[in-house]
């Protein structure tokens, strides 16, 4: 009983919203375990922008963001594959390449994805610039359980995690709205201007919980 007890208040800890502004995950080694699964109440989207800024020295395929349902392990994906500027966008399950991005290692970038049921188009936008619009899947939301993974692939919902699809960096900034956001608020998120933050994940009021070894860190600030 005490254990179940002890259970539930770990639990409970995790599911507050934290203010993570000037914080960063950090993912320090490549494992099919380590993750942070984040929690929200909203589980019917009709269209999703997705923002966050990343820097990472990986050359080999890995997973930004995953969002699983039981219906579609990639009912929206953000994966960067091991080509320089190539990326994988998925939504409901398709999938669309986007090449010819502008993309360095050892460099912070800000990367947002735009998705709409209706029109069925995706786009990557890539520090402030955009890809092409792309059909990718149109018709029908995305309905929960929604389960969203950052640092590890869901080959399945929650879990199916590949070492050689993980992510190893460090992470920050991420935030999701329920709605396609337009060219100048992409660009206002990018460049570090004011923004409205987002209304399904809201990186002041994060909702979380760290799996394995990712570290909670603050922002390495340059000296100018």
């Amino acid at each position: 009983m005490l254990l179940v007890l002890l259970l539930v208040m770990l639990t409970s800890c995790t599911a507050i919203p934290q203010n993570l502004a000037n914080k960063i995950f950090t993912f320090p080694q490549q494992t099919n375990t380590a993750h942070v699964r984040v929690t929200t109440s909203r589980q019917d989207l009709k269209a999703v922008t997705v923002c966050f800024r990343s820097f990472t020295d990986l050359n080999r395929d890995h997973s930004l963001f995953s969002l699983a349902t039981p219906s579609a392990d990639n009912n929206f994906l953000i994966f960067k594959k091991a080509a320089n500027g190539l990326f994988d966008l998925w939504a409901r399950g398709k999938s669309n390449a986007v090449e010819g991005i502008a993309y360095k290692l050892n460099t912070w970038h800000s990367i947002c994805s735009t998705w709409d049921a209706t029109s069925g188009l995706m786009q990557l936008w890539v520090d402030g610039v955009p890809s092409s619009r792309k059909f990718t899947s149109s018709g029908s939301n995305i309905n929960g359980p929604i389960i969203i993974v950052l640092g590890q692939e869901q080959d399945t919902h929650g879990g199916g995690f590949d070492i050689n699809q993980s992510f190893v960096g460090m992470m920050s900034d991420v935030h999701m709205w329920d709605h396609t956001l337009s060219s100048c608020e992409i660009q206002n998120y990018s460049n570090n201007l004011s923004f409205t933050a987002g209304n399904v994940l809201n990186w002041y009021a994060f909702e979380f919980q760290t799996v394995g070894r990712v570290l909670i860190e603050n922002k390495q600030e340059l000296c100018q």
